[in-house]
């Protein structure tokens, strides 16, 4: 029997505006077609770097900004599986999935600072802000579980259901 293939390190930022929807990017490397294509900027963590500084930077090269401020940490390490057929095609066939630590964090700047063109390799091909709530149907169905905990961990940063409540009043703005 074979070992499994390990986890690959991650972090990922659940980034909320000032009206207090978050922010979304649609994946360049999927086709439109499929569907669920939108996901939070995310990316691994590099030897040597905290989950922090992988933050920081993940945030300057999918979005071209790292202009904000952290909220809150989710306390655990939250993992998927990739479906068995990108086993052994995705990251390089070297993981079964991702072991992820999540940010919620308050986007500082202006949309204009967005930049999905920043980095050399473009991680996404349109973005928009959506409710929290949101978020879990948009994502890809194996994605969706971490997704659905982000959603209760971290939806006292977001606007209400119904659209009416202000994420700046939470925030003290």
């Amino acid at each position: 029997m074979t070992e499994p293939l390990p986890y690959r390190l991650n972090v990922g930022a659940v980034l909320f505006n000032r009206a207090g929807k978050c922010f979304v990017g649609r994946r360049a490397d999927l086709p439109a077609e499929l569907g669920h294509v939108w996901q939070f900027p995310q990316g691994g963590i590099d030897a040597g770097e905290t989950p922090t500084d992988a933050l920081w930077r993940e945030l300057a090269e999918e979005i071209g900004t790292a202009n904000a401020a952290i909220l809150a940490e989710c306390p655990d390490w939250l993992s998927y599986d990739l479906p068995p057929h990108l086993v052994g095609r995705a990251f390089g066939g070297r993981y079964r999935g991702q072991r992820q630590r999540w940010f919620a964090l308050r986007f500082l700047g202006e949309d204009a600072e967005i930049d999905l063109a920043a980095h050399a390799d473009v991680e996404f091909s349109e973005w928009r802000w959506v409710r929290l709530a949101e978020a879990p149907s948009l994502a890809v169905e194996f994605k969706r579980p971490i997704y659905e905990r982000l959603a209760l961990e971290f939806g006292r940063f977001g606007v209400e259901e119904d659209g009416q409540g202000s994420a700046l009043d939470r925030w003290g703005q």
